[in-house]
């Protein structure tokens, strides 16, 4: 009822179908997964799904070889977050060794819980 046009559950759709290709084992898998996308895209009729839909494309490649190694920049990514949110809360460190000297012990603390 708070859907009316039915908008809302194409996109989630869409979201959700994205999900399942990202989380399927093989690249056949993932090319069948692809397709549904892709219908469920151009079923929605959205500029945003739309969006999403090319930038899956352009990304294929990359898709492809997250879905056959597992392989991610997650951690790196969540280290850099860390160490710019410990530069961005410095204030008042000037000195490059202070900051090192802060993101070290918690970088290596992250690393270990990793493990």
């Amino acid at each position: 009822m708070d859907d009316p046009t039915g908008r809302l559950k194409a996109a989630w759709e869409v979201k959700e179908q994205l999900r399942y290709l990202l989380r399927t084992g093989s690249l056949a898998d993932a090319t069948v997964a692809k397709d549904h996308l892709e219908q469920l895209v151009k079923e929605s009729n959205q500029a945003e799904t739309t969006r999403l839909w090319r930038t899956v494309c352009r990304w294929w490649k990359e898709i492809g070889v997250l879905i056959v190694t597992g392989a991610t920049t997650g951690k790196v990514e969540a280290n850099n977050t860390s160490i710019k949110h410990i530069k961005r809360t410095g204030r008042g460190f000037i000195n490059g060794a202070n900051y090192t000297a802060r993101i070290m012990p918690r970088s290596a603390a992250r690393t270990t819980a990793d493990h």
